[in-house]
């Protein structure tokens, strides 16, 4: 009865499109074919809620030197009216232009809830036009609150919780014992729909504070889990959109939503003394909104919401914490609740609520899912007798069981990170409640002596071990697996190299990534689960080489935005600035965001239009950048220098309490030094902003930092002719943000090298601000071996010893760890993968020209140690990927090379470099003849698009 037919007018349409859109066939381009289409980066996406969406396509074609001179873009309100004398929208017209990404629509305002279709003609360099596009689609979302109608948001109205298991004990700080905790109550709610018309077309829209799971007659609505993404929930919160077409049915329909705390009502960790009942870091009981509109095939619609005539009930989740887990009673199931013929008569009406939220927008991150489960490698009886689990993989997500026990049985699961450096037990202290009061704990009690399969909903954990308490037989795959659970982000970029270890270290780096991207870039996946700032820097650019994170850090700008607070100037206490904390988003803050964390407030647009190209991100965010900026110029000392940082976090033997001399770059030194960094980009941003005056007041800035800087720090080593910047960290961060004056470079290289051969022993000191760029910078300086050399070594501190420790993800310290009696802190902290972006830009030799950004221009420089002889990436970019696979033998590098269509690759080569080079079998000057290569900086070669053989003696 509810047929799609959306999808038959689109295919009937394309192929009239194909005979009356397309006569100009005497100039048709056959060899130009669209291999994708977006509309703000996303394929026929649905709830767009900008008002200038941005259209995008990637093309393939054959032969050199091919790239765009014009397009044509039309937009229209139905299939029908999409040919260039009836477009409604926007007809662009035939735009002389090389643009092919984020171009702006400039066509009629755009209306909520409704469907839009379009397509794109273009044209190469040589005028020859292709043919016009496939039809695409977007649908717009709410846009605004009008558009939720008479919606209501609805909560639980009482918490009838009566099982035992409730409680957790929670137990943190001065605290002596545990306290009994209980947290407000998973909700269950439902209500029925009759269904006495065609349905044509049904889409729901929910928003959640707090996590949700919808069903719809006794079906979950999608595959999304812990839904929606987490948010500064009074300032702007997320829904998701549901197409549910396919799933209603003639008659009866029932809605179902189950509705947990999340970070929302999270009310027990970070609150000190549960007993205070004050709400600490939770923004109140959870809450749901939800609105389905329905359209009819006789032309007319209806809506269907949550109101106070929703049924609700609690049920068998009978605990839930983000951070202690989920404990289900399941003796408490309430059966097929959202069937139709449940009876309800025993449930109560949901309460009607009105949270603080300033603004609701679709959410355009993908969600969080369940990506892969994992089996026992290895179980064995603990030193208590208990049953653990090695699922063999440090990962983010929860467990799943299969058990058969006895009617009230208690199945208790304790998950961690590591076991005891002796292997008897799990170790607790990287995971255990000791900074949030709950340990990570799952608990099932069982409704029967049958089969039972269950697995949590509202919370995560971080682990690799399972100690499974209550169960009458070992656990094996059949009765337990773990799942990871993570944002879905796409993995769009690859590496390897000839050498396990670097392959091994670029696995880590990348788990390390995808265990912490919950809605958010995370810490660590358990005992904080917080987005700090500076973490979110230190691996953004690793992020980008392999993830699409287009949308991710466009929305996590908006969480920085929301987290910011007015915060008076520290010279200048009358003056107030709008400032981020160290943590967003979220309740739990820290302190405003000392320079070093806040940078990133900068540094994630910065990297956005680097590597994707479109500057809607610096724009928007620019006023909030610009005062963020003034308000560190404030911090400025006597001697030029911003007395302001909060260091290079966690470098060897570190300990802030312990052992803090460990930390040898001088806090006000390396905030310093990214502060340098962030004022050129900012005078980036002012140029593009059309601030001409601040443009002028940070170039004077930034040359005044510079040469404070050098006179500060610049010293000689003594008893040699080298020079630094008294730490490793600092003199790689001069080194990469070109602070260094021209004529001490040698010195300064120089210099490193011999604190890290002569004093450190062939090791690194750094923390996550120098390990970022300390590889990066050694090769491009012509130390590629040192670099492999650190790298490499077994003996600690290095990546090498991390992962001869067993770990699988990169640890939050680094210590010795076969010292101590168990790994402390955490296991798993994303600000360690930041240096492996030195595979894609030293080993593939790939990075983005800061002139042409989004890889309209790249560079190709591989530099490398004399070990690795293989090396194969893929680097994602808007305009495809680039590939480059070459080998070194002989003193030859030979190349494997693609460069995508409408970009152009530069060689960066020296004299003898390029007079041995050969492309496609010719010499460079015969393939410059016939090709029309460019030669530029007298030795670099320009490549337009296409395949290309490439060798040369490389020096």
């Amino acid at each position: 009865m509810f047929k799609n037919k959306i999808l038959l007018t689109l295919w009937c349409v394309a192929l009239l499109g194909t005979s009356c859109n397309q006569k100009e066939s005497s100039t048709m381009y056959s060899k130009l074919t669209f291999e994708k289409l977006l509309l703000n980066s996303k394929i026929n996406p649905s709830a767009i809620e900008s008002e200038a969406p941005l259209f995008s396509w990637i093309v393939n074609t054959e032969g050199f030197n091919k790239s765009q001179s014009a397009y044509h873009i039309l937009v229209a309100s139905s299939p029908e009216k999409l040919n260039e004398s009836e477009a409604d929208v926007w007809n662009s017209q035939k735009i002389e232009s090389d643009k092919s990404t984020f171009i702006k629509f400039e066509g009629e305002p755009l209306e909520a809830l409704k469907t839009y279709y379009w397509q794109v003609k273009i044209w190469d360099e040589s005028s020859n036009a292709s043919i016009w596009s496939e039809v695409q689609k977007f649908e717009m979302g709410l846009m605004n609150e009008a558009n939720w109608g008479t919606s209501k948001w609805i909560t639980l109205n009482k918490d009838t919780r009566t099982s035992a298991y409730r409680f957790r004990d929670y137990i943190t700080g001065n605290m002596k014992k545990g306290k009994p905790v209980e947290g407000f109550a998973a909700g269950y709610f439902r209500k029925g729909i009759n269904l006495s018309k065609e349905v044509e077309n049904a889409q729901v829209y929910i928003c959640g504070l707090g996590y949700y799971e919808l069903y719809l007659n006794g079906e979950k609505v999608g595959d999304h889990v812990l839904d929606p993404a987490p948010s500064n929930y009074d300032k702007q919160a997320y829904y998701v959109n549901y197409d549910i077409t396919e799933q209603l049915k003639s008659g009866k329909n029932t809605f179902g939503i189950i509705l947990g705390n999340g970070f929302y009502g999270q009310n027990i960790s970070w609150n000190g003394d549960p007993e205070s009942n004050k709400k600490g870091v939770s923004y109140g009981p959870p809450t749901v909104r939800c609105l389905v509109k329905l359209n009819y095939t006789d032309g007319t619609s209806s809506d269907f919401y949550t109101d106070e005539t929703w049924k609700e009930s609690t049920g068998p989740i009978v605990f839930n914490n983000i951070y202690g887990g989920d404990t289900y009673d399941a003796r408490y199931e309430l059966g097929n609740w959202t069937s139709d013929d449940y009876d309800d008569s025993s449930w109560g009406h949901a309460k009607e609520a009105a949270p603080k939220v300033n603004k609701i927008s679709a959410q355009q991150i993908p969600a969080i899912k369940k990506l892969k489960e994992f089996e026992p490698q290895h179980v064995f009886k603990g030193a208590d007798g208990e049953w653990i689990v090695d699922f063999g993989q440090n990962i983010a997500g929860w467990v799943k069981l299969n058990v058969k026990e006895k009617e009230g049985q208690l199945i208790e699961i304790i998950t961690t990170e590591a076991l005891l450096t002796n292997g008897k037990d799990i170790f607790q202290g990287s995971t255990g409640g000791g900074a949030n009061g709950m340990p990570q704990i799952y608990q099932y009690i069982c409704k029967s002596d049958g089969l039972e399969s269950w697995e949590p909903k509202f919370s995560y954990h971080g682990f690799r071990y399972a100690k499974v308490k209550g169960v009458s037989r070992k656990p094996d795959a059949d009765m337990i697996k773990a799942v990871l659970v993570a944002t879905d982000i796409q993995e769009t970029g690859s590496f390897e190299c000839s050498d396990d270890l670097f392959n091994k270290m670029h696995s880590i780096s990348k788990w390390t990534i995808v265990d912490n991207i919950h809605g958010i870039p995370e810490d660590c996946p358990h005992r904080e689960k917080c987005g700090w700032l500076g973490d979110a820097h230190a691996f953004c650019e690793y992020a980008l080489y392999n993830y699409d994170m287009y949308d991710f850090y466009k929305k996590y700008m908006e969480d920085i935005r929301t987290q910011m607070r007015p915060t008076k100037g520290h010279n200048n206490p009358d003056i107030k600035f709008q400032v981020p904390t160290m943590i967003a988003p979220g309740k739990r803050t820290s302190t405003y965001a000392k320079i070093d964390w806040g940078v990133a407030t900068m540094y994630l647009p910065w990297y956005n239009y680097l590597y994707y190209g479109d500057d809607a991100i610096v724009k928007e965010y620019y006023p909030e950048m610009k005062d963020l900026t003034n308000f560190y110029l404030d911090f400025k000392g006597e001697n030029g220098i911003m007395q302001d940082g909060m260091g290079d976090w966690c470098p060897p033997r570190w300990d802030r309490r312990l052992n803090p001399e460990a930390m040898e770059c001088d806090p006000i030194i390396s905030a310093n030094a990214y502060f340098y960094d962030v004022l050129g980009i900012m005078e980036r941003f002012a140029k593009m902003n059309n601030d001409v005056s601040y443009e002028a007041k940070i170039k004077a800035e930034k040359d005044a930092l510079k040469d404070a800087f050098n006179k500060a720090y610049l010293v000689t080593i003594p008893n040699t002719n080298h020079k630094w910047y008294q730490s490793q960290t600092a003199t790689v961060q001069a080194l990469q943000f070109d602070m260094v004056p021209e004529a001490e470079i040698n010195n300064v290289v120089n210099g490193l090298e011999y604190d890290i051969v002569k004093v450190k022993g062939g090791h690194h000191s750094t923390g996550i601000h120098g390990n970022r760029y300390i590889y990066t910078v050694l090769s491009k300086y012509g130390k590629a071996d040192l670099a492999y050399n650190i790298l490499t070594t077994p003996e600690f501190p290095s990546q090498t010893y991390v992962m001869n420790s067993g770990f699988t993800t990169w640890p939050e310290r680094q210590f010795e760890w076969e010292k101590m009696e168990g790994p402390t802190n955490s296991l798993n902290h994303p600000m360690h993968s930041g240096f492996a972006a030195y595979f894609y830009e030293s080993f593939g030799g790939i990075k983005s020209s800061q002139k042409q950004t989004g890889y309209k221009q790249f560079t190709v420089n591989p530099e490398f140690p004399s070990q690795i002889t293989q090396t194969k990436v893929s680097v994602p970019t808007p305009y495809g990927n680039i590939k480059n696979d070459w080998t070194f033998e002989t003193g030859i590098l030979s190349m494997t090379f693609e460069v995508p269509f409408n970009t152009e690759a530069k060689l960066v080569l020296n004299e003898s470099e390029k007079e041995s080079l050969i492309i496609n079998g010719l010499s460079f000057y015969d393939f410059q003849k016939e090709y029309k290569s460019e030669l530029i900086e007298n030795t670099n070669v320009v490549l337009g698009s296409g395949s290309y053989k490439i060798e040369y003696k490389k020096n």
